[in-house]
């Protein structure tokens, strides 16, 4: 195969196999399991394959190809990855797979047939692609935009109990924020149709026109406005922690592993090169949302009882981070974001999935309800201490490399913001080791935990008048949580293995993601130091 049509295969594939999957028999779940994870590896394989094939150092944008789509309009169905895209979609090969081991029996228990679980995995995968490696301002609208559907499926058909609410919610905020870049897009297509005798949606065009700054700006703010949305920034954040709760565990990973990255990957793709004069203006109220981001939200996170929540209240504190390091205009502090970006996915998407498994095993997300787990799940308790550790970025994992960039890279450019924002890293020390100790150790309490195996539970007795009467309760060595599996240490195993091997050696991401991020800073006119040429 071309290496040009390997993003096209990447968004073609999935989309097939989404309809193959639905198209199966109510009895074959089995069969479309087997079909959906088969499709994700390819996807990986393809992506690896893909990043071979990127040399760090030529052009800006590689792999591309296009197709003419709308000529009357000049839009093109054009694809093609800069380094910042790349590593997006081997965080998408990496995650899909995952989450689908993860969901193997998951699905199962919803209201709705398995198979349109997977189904919509694979679309929705097929849609993430598509989101990171259209190079046609339009084309990556019409995906921003369609993403959401498969998404919104698998919260409103197989999450929580207020799964509707949730979903209903994630889609109307989104939407709205959409509506808005498309008045920006349309706005951008007459300036183009002004300055070139001719409208056009291509980016590499788009992003040699001389825009007068009253117009970028409020170009900028309609593009910034869906960003900020779907990263979530600061007040805006309000529809991620019911949507993280409410979504199931696979679709919860890669809400805050991947879609959410669409917002700070569009910061950096579309606001700061084509409008770069805005950028700049509006650079010290971004910064104030993320580090009021950082803090707030990590304050939030502390006072969480619900684990599921917990977890996507400390996304959005990370988010903070990742913004600063956009809006610093350094290439350290915005390779790190970007990096940062790549391993929240990986650590934060491995604290749901643990989270997951030991919801399943309870039935409860409450903390209250959990206790003493370490002793009898040792391979659980290990790796939500490993994504524990990740997600407050300790050294020697992959969170802390990112994090420290973007503090490092910040500092020079933007110190009272980098001072104010380290606070959010104690804060994540306190609600990432309080609900490890609350739920690891100490005596269970709460939620009755599922007899050990070669200890079943004390049976029930008949009493008089054929009434049953209450069983005794069960010893206390007979209380504990089933441990991890051999299909589940398949799906933890690759992420622990990336935090701990990205934590030590990140350089091969670094020089995917270095040159991308300096061509970035040169359109918005800043140098590596962050300074105005």
């Amino acid at each position: 195969m071309s290496a040009s049509l390997y993003l096209v295969a990447m968004i073609v594939l999935p989309a097939v196999g989404a309809a193959v999957v639905a198209a199966l028999p109510r009895d074959r779940s089995l069969l479309a399991k087997q079909v959906a994870l088969g499709v994700s590896l390819v996807v990986l394989v393809l992506a690896v394959l893909a990043t071979i094939a990127f040399d760090p150092g030529g052009d800006r944008f590689q792999l591309t190809s296009s197709i003419s789509w709308i000529p009357d309009f000049g839009a093109e169905f054009a694809l093609g990855v800069d380094g910042i895209a790349l590593v997006m979609l081997l965080l998408i090969g990496v995650l899909v797979p995952v989450v689908v081991g993860a969901s193997w029996h998951e699905a199962d228990a919803g209201p709705r047939p398995p198979r349109l679980f997977f189904a919509w995995l694979l679309l929705l995968e097929a849609m993430m692609v598509g989101v990171f490696a259209a190079t046609d301002v339009l084309l990556f609208y019409v995906f921003f935009e369609a993403m959401l559907v498969p998404m919104y499926f698998l919260i409103g058909s197989f999450g929580g109990p207020r799964r509707q609410y949730a979903a209903v919610k994630f889609f109307l905020y989104s939407l709205v924020g959409g509506l808005v870049m498309l008045a920006a897009v349309i706005g951008l297509y007459v300036v183009s149709t002004s300055q070139l005798g001719e409208g056009t949606f291509a980016f590499d065009a788009l992003r040699q026109l001389d825009i007068d700054p009253d117009v970028q700006k409020l170009l900028f703010l309609g593009f910034f406005v869906a960003f900020a949305i779907k990263a979530p920034l600061v007040p805006l954040h309000t529809w991620l922690p019911d949507s993280g709760a409410e979504a199931p565990i696979g679709g919860a990973v890669l809400l805050v592993g991947v879609l959410d990255k669409v917002g700070t990957f569009g910061f950096l793709r579309y606001c700061l090169p084509l409008f770069p004069d805005a950028s700049r203006f509006f650079a010290p109220f971004v910064l104030v949302l993320a580090v009021a981001g950082i803090l707030y939200a990590a304050l939030l996170a502390m006072g969480q009882s619900d684990m599921k929540r917990l977890v996507s209240y400390t996304s959005i504190s990370h988010f903070g981070f990742i913004a600063l390091g956009i809006f610093a205009f350094t290439t350290e502090a915005g390779t790190g974001a970007v990096l940062y970006m790549v391993n929240h996915g990986i650590a934060t998407g491995l604290l749901f999935l643990v989270v997951g498994m030991l919801i399943a095993r309870g039935g409860s997300r409450e903390i209250g309800d959990y206790g003493g787990v370490a002793a009898h799940a040792p391979k659980l308790a290990g790796a939500f201490l490993v994504a524990g550790l990740a997600s407050l970025a300790l050294p020697g994992t992959n969170s802390f490399v990112s994090e420290f960039l973007v503090l490092i890279g910040s500092f020079p450019e933007r110190p009272v913001f980098t001072i104010v924002a380290t606070a959010g890293i104690i804060l994540a020390a306190l609600y990432i080791l309080l609900m490890y100790q609350r739920t690891m150790h100490g005596p269970p309490r709460g939620v009755l935990l599922a007899p050990a195996e070669d200890e079943p539970a004390a049976p029930r007795t008949t009493g008089g008048g054929g009434a049953t009467a209450v069983a005794a309760a069960p010893t206390r060595s007979a209380l504990r949580v089933r441990d991890l599996d051999r299909r589940e240490l398949a799906v933890v195993a690759p992420l622990i293995a990336l935090i701990i091997g990205l934590g030590v050696y990140p350089q091969p991401l670094l020089n995917l993601i270095e040159p991308a991020v300096s061509a970035t800073l040169s359109d918005v006119g800043t140098d590596s130091g962050g300074t105005d040429r």
